[in-house]
């Protein structure tokens, strides 16, 4: 099921400096997370889901393309954010 507009607001909020501030990297890492997380449950149940899997792997590498930019720009909010969102490495 994909990602309802009121918990992408939810996440913008939590996330961001204000409501509207959807830029940020730590903003598009949640919603990339929530994304994964959603998708890695459909995959457990259908496992033949090729195309779904591909759209996966590409989303996993835009989380890991954001998350090395946020490591070149600040490393604290590097690891504040791997904390939050419960990240591997």
């Amino acid at each position: 099921m994909p990602i309802t507009k009121e918990r992408k607001q939810e996440i913008v909020q939590q996330y961001g400096k204000n409501a509207n501030d959807s830029g940020v990297p730590e903003v598009q890492i949640a919603i990339l997370t929530e994304h994964i997380n959603d998708l890695t449950g459909h995959l457990s149940k259908n496992k033949f889901d090729n195309h779904s899997r591909r759209g996966l792997l590409q989303m996993v590498s835009k989380r890991r393309r954001l998350l090395d930019y946020l490591i070149n720009k600040n490393i604290d909010r590097y690891r504040k954010i791997i904390q939050e969102l419960n990240i591997r490495k």
